[in-house]
């Protein structure tokens, strides 16, 4: 089978069994637990667990996307697009790290260990698990078909409270009001850890405002 054929199967084949019972934190991380189960036979299941971990989102714009590393050349030039007609335009970025623990083989139906691991979850009253009936070969395009409906489930909750406390507010600089917000974070870690300097610099950068903010930078070396 083709490789987008495949991908395509993955996705009309994976199911959202349990959903989690609570949306992305909008002022903080969210970590989930997740269970994908795949069968490899009638009575043969396979069951990966692990955590994904949601950070805090962060209100970026086109600008620094475009500054932001990790996007394919492509991506990078719809970006630069978006950045040339609408530069300041704020949005919501989503990022996660997947923490995959472990993966068993399992003497049963999916259906048998999707209902074992359905009393479990209920037993543990964890609110932010969820269970993903996925395509063995492409379980991973499964999880991330989880991940893509969380994030659309959760964005119109996150914009409302960002909106709410003014954060998607653009100043004269075309920075939002979350973006000031975070770099005075940033401030407050490096007086605390001197390592993280460079974290610093790489935000003042993609937001294009180092030469504002460098006297204040260079003061929290002099004053070590």
């Amino acid at each position: 089978m083709e490789p987008d054929k495949k991908i395509k199967y993955a996705v009309e084949h994976t199911e959202l069994i349990r959903p989690p019972q609570q949306h992305l934190a909008t002022f903080g991380a969210t970590t989930l637990t997740y269970y994908v189960v795949t069968g490899l036979a009638e009575n043969l299941s396979v069951v990966r667990d692990g955590k994904v971990i949601a950070e805090k989102p962060r209100i970026v714009t086109p600008s620094y996307l475009v500054r932001l590393e990790g996007f394919s050349e492509e991506a990078r030039k719809y970006i630069a697009m978006a950045a040339k007609e609408h530069p300041s335009e704020p949005g919501i970025f989503y990022r996660y790290q997947n923490q995959p623990r472990e993966m068993n083989v399992v003497s049963e139906s999916t259906r048998q260990v999707i209902g074992k691991l359905n009393a479990q979850i209920d037993e543990e009253h964890n609110p932010l698990s969820t269970i993903i009936k996925g395509v063995e070969e492409l379980w991973d395009v499964s999880l991330l078909m989880f991940i893509y409906h969380l994030t659309r489930k959760s964005i119109n909750s996150n914009v409302a409270e960002f909106r709410s406390r003014g954060f998607l507010n653009i100043d004269a600089s075309g920075l939002p009001k979350e973006a000031r917000n975070h770099i005075e974070e940033l401030f407050q870690q490096v007086r605390n850890d001197i390592s993280r300097a460079s974290e610093l610099v790489a935000e003042l950068n993609r937001w294009n405002v180092f030469p504002e903010y460098q006297d204040r930078f260079f003061t929290l070396f002099r004053d070590r």
